[in-house]
């Protein structure tokens, strides 16, 4: 399974960012293979429709969740519709690879 982190660079050492849709990069996670791919959110800037642009971005790399500190308010019908779950997670000062080897440690309880 696919799972984006929204991230403030474009490593695994950046920190997780709280924006959505104006993160600046998003670790896509892939639980199977463990492997890590860093890719630009090139709609961070955006006037408006910044949420579902992220959206339609990440689900284009077959993301089945998302882990971020805050979601808008147009992105919970959006990503219900497209079957990928939103997770919630209010730690500013965690990095990327942290947020991974939680991920992982729940993996292995699960």
């Amino acid at each position: 399974m696919k799972i984006a982190i929204s991230s403030t660079g474009n490593s695994p050492d950046s920190k997780l960012d709280q924006r959505f849709g104006r993160c600046t990069a998003f670790a896509i996670y892939d639980t199977v293979t463990e492997s890590i791919e860093m890719i630009t959110n090139p709609h961070k800037d955006g006037r408006e429709g910044v949420g579902p642009a992220a959206v339609q971005l990440v689900a284009g790399h077959g993301v089945k969740k998302i882990i971020s500190g805050e979601f808008g308010f147009k992105i919970k019908s959006l990503l219900d519709s497209l079957g990928i779950q939103m997770i919630i997670l209010k730690e500013p000062e965690m990095r990327i690879k942290e947020v991974i080897e939680m991920l992982k440690k729940i993996d292995k309880i699960v």
